[in-house]
């Protein structure tokens, strides 16, 4: 049912920060710079690897649900990974015909990559967030 993996989504109290470690110690770019995520309470940059890409995600707002992940580990850390479904509706309806939890309504949001995406809760993944999101096109 999944595809590849899309990216590896890592939540930071800083962006600009996290940015420079990747620059410095791994010689990483940023391929597409820090832009706001509104309707899911972050901002977002993409660091492009040779077969993934690292999402990195700080908050957006005193709502932002990254909050609680940054109480628990206010240095940051790996939050969440993204794999690639042909069909999100049809991965969202699999997944819950097995029994696992889609976070929010369940209904497909909008991604950072302008595709849609559900997340699957961490108690049905062996403690991973998972998010699932449409392939892009081109793939």
């Amino acid at each position: 049912m999944i595809g590849r993996l899309n990216h590896v989504g890592i939540a930071t109290p800083s962006i600009d920060d996290a940015v420079r470690v990747y620059a410095d110690l791994y010689g990483a770019t940023v391929s597409r710079a820090k832009f706001a995520l509104p309707e899911q309470g972050v901002w977002v940059a993409f660091i492009d690897l040779a077969n993934s890409q690292i999402e990195l995600i700080e908050p957006y707002g005193d709502a932002s649900p990254v909050w609680g992940f940054l109480k628990k580990f206010p240095n940051g850390g790996q939050h969440h990974i993204c794999f690639e479904v042909p069909d999100i509706i049809a991965a969202r309806d699999a997944l819950r015909a097995k029994g696992a939890t889609v976070l929010g309504t369940g209904e497909p949001r909008m991604g950072a990559h302008g595709v849609p995406v559900i997340f699957v809760h961490p108690k049905d993944t062996g403690g991973v967030l998972v998010e699932l999101m449409t392939e892009p096109s081109g793939h």
